[in-house]
């Protein structure tokens, strides 16, 4: 897992202000990526900069990679992420004639782009993004994995492109600034409250993201995006049993690919279906399986609105029975709701922050990375088994995206300036982002509307919900140089449950049926059973109290978002944190979230 920056010039031009010294500002901005070396490359128009954090070949594999023939550069690349199938690809491309001097996987990308171009990235398995330079046709290209598990962005500017794996990274180009316009507001509110991501958006006017599964190629002719990889509909033949059986192996498959590393690798335990299912599928046969938990300390027993209940007592038994090495991180009301750690979150982040969600989870990846460079995390496997409650309550039958009413999240839009509200219409472009998003659904000939509507609900949180926990993941682990891998999201597994009739995957009147009779062996019947459990949230009322005097304090000062505030709401939204049962967390957070992000970015406002 690393960090890489870049810009390409064309036409004969630079991006204004381009100097090696650019080249090494952006770089440095993405320090944390890569804590293990970094290095800059530059010649005539282009330069490319990438940060390394060492997991696979760790006297190897230093970026940027560059291929030469009869001394002239022919291709250079910079990557990040992991190839779970390079030994395979490694050999495939021996056999054409290429040869290696490093175990690494960045090579065989390096060789790969240069035998098959294009058509590269189809044949890679993994989470990756990558940029790679042709100085003789001048060809920029720029590829992300199927799922976006890695970011990357980019910025148009005249006749040059400057790109980077965080917008961050961009705009340290002198050449790029932070603009936030109407469209840029949007996204940043729609993608924390209720959590839609636009494919290919982010929050900075003029910033675009690879968009997932997509190949990105810039020539002196333009800039031309097409799709490698998509979700397609595929006829599902096999019968129950045998679905369950190959759903297992596709799923092994996937752990034992994503074990493979040169440094220490462990696997986060909550004691969920999912955690634990992969936790079972990891445990060595003659070795000690290294597992941890988040616990959040004062918590109340019982399960709450959003059907959370403990998570220690079902970690502990998981480790009981595989008899892991376990570590439980304690965290307390005083760690999360300090506004430094806040403010961390958000620097990393580059967007609005989900509280104490955010900051409990970027301390336990901390001390993950105190002994593990690499974990492995249950991501995805909700949205591909279809373990959120939407998927089985009437509200997914509307027309809006499945979750909408479901989280129980307020309209926040009462917290904004009525002027800027009503020029935002979120309403609107919620409707119109769910129309456009189901406009893209492949359904076979005789799909009955039952099942088509719940393709739609699984498609609609693999491609638009997902996306946000994915993103979070990615900023919040390499900002401690944590690599974390999902083996629920290897695509030959995604695309075999994708196309499982909905009765199969709910055979037994459960959530989740298909996994949970995958794994149903490997784990004790109280975690096989459990019920689905969202992310634990701290409980305590000092958090409310905590919040609420940050928020007060915003207002005393006149902070820089209250401009796009209407005060008195705000100062309603703190009336009614201390007087109501119901704690409106989500309020709070967003006024103070959109403060910090707005003093973190500084960016000019066209709105």
């Amino acid at each position: 897992m690393c960090g890489m920056v870049g810009y390409a010039g064309f036409a004969g031009h630079v991006p204004e202000n381009t100097e090696d010294t650019s080249l090494k500002e952006m770089t440095e901005t993405l320090a944390c990526r890569g804590p293990d070396a970094s290095a800059l490359w530059a010649e005539g128009t282009a330069g490319l900069g990438h940060t390394r954090l060492a997991v696979v070949d760790l006297t190897g594999g230093r970026q940027p990679m560059v291929l030469t023939r009869g001394g002239r550069t022919v291709l250079t690349v910079v990557f990040t992420g992991e190839i779970y199938n390079h030994t395979r690809l490694r050999s495939e491309l021996t056999a054409l004639g290429h040869r290696f001097t490093t175990r690494s996987d960045s090579e065989v990308v390096l060789h790969a782009i240069d035998a098959w171009g294009e058509r590269a990235p189809a044949r890679m398995e993994g989470m990756f993004a990558y940029a790679a330079w042709e100085p003789g046709p001048r060809r920029l290209t720029l590829v992300r994995d199927r799922f976006g598990i890695k970011p990357l962005y980019y910025a148009r500017i005249d006749a040059a492109v400057v790109f980077g794996s965080e917008p961050k990274a961009v705009l340290a180009h002198p050449a790029v600034t932070a603009r936030l316009d109407l469209d840029g507001l949007r996204e940043l509110l729609l993608s924390a409250h209720p959590m839609i991501k636009t494919p290919g958006r982010c929050a900075f006017a003029g910033l675009e993201e690879v968009v997932p599964g997509t190949v990105v190629t810039v020539t002196p002719q333009g800039v031309h995006a097409h799709p490698y990889w998509s979700l397609s509909p595929v006829e599902h033949r096999d019968d129950l049993p045998t679905t369950v059986v190959r759903v297992r192996q596709l799923l092994q498959e996937a752990v034992t690919g994503q074990l493979v590393a040169d440094v220490p690798v462990s696997v986060l335990l909550s004691g969920g279906l999912d955690s634990s299912a992969i936790a079972a599928l990891a445990h060595p046969s003659d070795g000690t399986l290294h597992t941890l938990s988040v616990d959040l300390g004062n918590q109340t027993s019982g399960r709450d609105a959003m059907g959370r209940d403990p998570d220690g007592p079902y970690a502990e038994l998981m480790v009981r029975h595989l008899g892991s090495s376990h570590r439980r991180v304690h965290l307390g009301v005083d760690v999360l709701s300090d506004p430094d750690r806040r403010a961390q979150v958000g620097r990393l982040r580059d967007g609005l922050t989900l509280g104490d969600f955010d900051i409990s989870l970027l301390h336990l990846y901390r001390a993950v990375r105190e002994d593990f460079p690499v974990t492995l995390a249950g991501d995805g496997a909700d949205e591909l088994f279809g373990g959120y409650r939407w998927f089985t309550t009437q509200a997914a039958a509307a027309e809006s995206f499945p979750w909408d009413g479901v989280l129980d999240r307020a309209d926040l839009t009462r917290l904004l300036d009525p002027s800027l509200a009503a020029a935002l219409d979120l309403p609107a472009h919620r409707a119109e982002l769910h129309r456009a998003a189901c406009a893209e659904i492949e359904h076979l000939p005789g799909t009955t509307p039952a099942e088509a509507a719940l393709r739609r609900y699984s498609y609609l949180n693999l491609t638009r919900f997902l996306p946000c926990l994915l993103d979070r993941a990615d900023r919040l682990s390499m900002g401690v140089g944590l690599e974390v891998r999902v083996p629920f999201l290897n695509h030959h597994l995604v695309e075999y449950v994708f196309n499982t009739p909905w009765d199969m995957k709910t055979f037994d009147g459960r959530e989740k049926s298909l996994l949970r009779a995958a794994v149903t062996d490997l784990l004790p019947e109280p975690v096989r059973t459990r019920r689905k459990s969202p992310y634990p949230m701290v409980r305590d009322p000092a958090y409310r109290a905590a919040l609420t005097t940050q928020v007060e304090c915003l207002l005393a000062e006149a902070g820089p978002a209250i401009d796009l505030l209407d005060g008195a709401a705000v100062r309603s939204l703190l009336l009614e944190a201390t007087g109501a049962d119901r704690f409106p967390r989500e309020g709070l957070e967003l006024v103070l979230d959109l403060d910090l992000w707005l003093r973190v970015h500084r960016p000019s406002l066209q709105l």
